[in-house]
């Protein structure tokens, strides 16, 4: 059994990703909380790992060469630990051109777009004072929308997004499944929908998402929740 791969991790889409991939892959890790709503993120220990102040990343023991590496990025976390096993990573390089091909595409589009989505629509609003902004939920709620069809259009061939389910599949999926907090409508995408649940009745994914799943609906008071919210949305570069 190889040694366990530290997670720095938080339950978020960008979290998700990785339990997922690490419960599907079959790999050892130890569990290291970074609570976002309490800053966990600029602790200078975990800016060594990460500089970019965001979660996840990870520290594998046994990396290249045999020697420890760390990663940041949910990506490139997901490349690295397709090439390490071998799985879900396809077996050819175009194979591979094609899951990197739609994994960018949730890196530089779903990702942000459903997480300005989500901001704009839910958080914003419970601002003090609320900020309803309907420019901003319009341009969001559009833009997911848009994307969604593309994910929709490229699923009616296809079971999975790459072909075979793949790292692909595992970077989308957490940010897709809240399409409800992102104010969507999937009637008119029925290969989207088909796709969702069959990812999401995954044994792997079911345990991945669950990961650490008591503390991110934990009860906050109003107190907390203000000073959360202070340090996750008024960060200054």
């Amino acid at each position: 059994m190889p040694d366990p791969i530290d997670l720095h991790y938080w339950p978020t889409p960008n979290g998700w990703k990785i339990t997922i991939a690490l419960e599907e892959m079959g790999l050892p890790y130890t569990l290291h909380l970074v609570d976002i709503g309490k800053g966990d993120q600029f602790d200078p220990e975990f800016l060594k790992l990460s500089p970019n102040n965001r979660m996840p990343a990870i520290i594998d023991p046994d990396g290249p060469d045999g020697r420890s590496v760390s990663i940041f990025e949910s990506g490139a976390i997901l490349q690295y630990l397709g090439r390490k096993t071998g799985q879900f990573y396809g077996s050819s390089d175009r194979d591979r051109i094609v899951i990197d091909q739609w994994l960018m595409w949730q890196m530089g589009g779903v990702g942000p777009m459903a997480g300005q989505a989500h901001h704009f629509l839910n958080y914003a609003p419970q601002r003090t004072p609320p900020q309803v902004l309907p420019y901003a939920q319009d341009r969001y709620r559009n833009e997911v929308g848009r994307l969604y069809s593309v994910l929709n259009a490229r699923l009616q061939d296809n079971q999975f997004v790459a072909g075979d389910y793949s790292i692909a599949d595992m970077a989308i999926w957490p940010w897709a499944q809240n399409w409800e907090g992102q104010e969507q409508d999937i009637d008119d995408k029925p290969h989207f929908a088909r796709w969702l649940d069959e990812v999401g009745s995954r044994p792997a994914v079911v345990k991945g998402k669950a990961v650490a799943d008591e503390v991110r609906n934990r009860q906050q008071s109003p107190e907390e929740k203000e000073a959360s919210d202070k340090i996750l949305f008024e960060q200054k570069g």
